[in-house]
Parts: structure tokens; C-alpha cells; sequence
């Protein structure tokens, strides 16, 4: 196994791209704050994260398994996991275990079916009277709106009609002033 693939240079890689982020961060706060050397945490900063990329670019990705769920003794050192010997010996496996995850993915595929079945049966829906229906509801609201506009007309017509018997009561009132003064000259006249 190489060195590129050990844990320890997993491990030293994530270190390092952890301490470049933190020299961002800490570089990003610097420049936020306008204190001093913001550009020098920065550059180092994103300096050494685009070395890791280009490291990663580079390397190429690992193809994880992951055996330790199926067999938890993997990931430990000495675990208690029998290993398959050469002349044929069978592996000790936990059956009860495996049968429960059997068990538990059944389940979930029967949940899946109950759902496919309720989307099929949404499929096969007929909408065919809904066209019909959104037509007349936009029918009753154009209606709707007309009448609205009606309203709307007898209102300024109501408005035209109360400003026109203001000024028929004003004339009138001129008319009443005019027709006393008629009869007051009158009155002087036949006196």
C-alpha cells in the first residue's frame, strides 16, 4: 500500500486543509477588521489550499468500502471477526443481525410499493371536469367584475346627481329671494 493511500496521510491531508481554511478565516476576520498582516494570512491561506487541490486534482480519489458495517470487527485492530482460512473454513456471521436488516429494507421496499401504488392512482385521476370548472369560475368572476364597474358608474352617477340638486336648491333659494322682493315691491306699490 502507498503512502498516498495510508491513513496517515489521510490524515495529514485533512490537517492541512484544515489549518489553510483557519488561515482564511483568520485572514478574511483580519481584512474585515482592517488589521495588520490580513493580506499575508490570506495569501498563505489560499495559498495552501490551492496546493491541496492541486494535490487532490492530482491524486485522484480513493474508492471507500465500507466492510465495518457489515462486519463492525473490521475497523478495529485484534477485533473479533474470524478470518475465511485457505482450506475452506467458514466465516462466523451474525445471521439474527443480518435477518433484521433484511427485515428493516423489506420494509422500507414496502413502504416504496404503498407510495408507487398512490402515485399511480393519482396517474388515472380524472381532471376531466376541472376545465369546465375553472371556465365558469372565471365566467362568475368577469361577472363579478362588471357588476363591480356598474356599481362604480351609479356611484358617479349618484355623486353627479347630488351636486346637480345642490345646485338646483341654490337657484331655488335665489328664486324664493327674488319672488319675496317681487312681493315686497308689490306691497309698496298698492300702499
Amino acid at each position: 500500500m502507498s503512502f498516498v493511500h495510508s491513513k496517515g496521510f489521510k490524515y495529514l491531508k485533512n490537517l492541512i486543509i484544515g489549518i489553510g481554511a483557519a488561515l482564511i478565516m483568520v485572514g478574511a476576520l483580519f481584512k474585515i477588521e482592517s488589521m495588520p498582516y490580513a493580506s499575508t494570512f490570506l495569501a498563505i491561506g489560499l495559498l495552501t489550499e490551492a496546493g491541496i487541490f492541486l494535490l487532490l486534482g492530482l491524486i485522484g480519489p480513493d474508492k471507500d468500502y465500507y466492510w465495518e458495517k457489515l462486519y463492525p470487527g473490521l475497523d478495529k485492530a485484534g477485533g473479533d471477526l474470524q478470518h475465511m482460512r485457505g482450506d475452506g473454513a467458514n466465516l462466523d456471521i451474525n445471521t439474527d443481525k443480518m435477518e433484521g436488516q433484511l427485515d428493516g429494507m423489506l420494509g422500507e421496499l414496502k413502504v416504496m410499493s404503498g407510495s408507487m401504488s398512490s402515485l399511480k392512482a393519482l396517474q388515472n385521476a380524472d381532471f376531466s371536469g376541472t376545465a369546465d370548472q375553472v371556465k365558469k369560475m372565471g365566467d362568475f368572476y368577469a361577472n363579478l367584475n362588471e357588476a363591480m364597474a356598474n356599481i362604480n358608474d351609479s356611484i358617479e352617477d349618484t355623486r353627479i346627481y347630488k351636486e346637480q340638486l345642490g345646485a338646483l336648491n341654490k337657484n331655488l333659494g335665489s328664486l324664493n329671494s327674488v319672488y319675496g322682493n317681487i312681493l315686497s315691491a308689490m306691497g309698496n306699490i298698492s300702499k
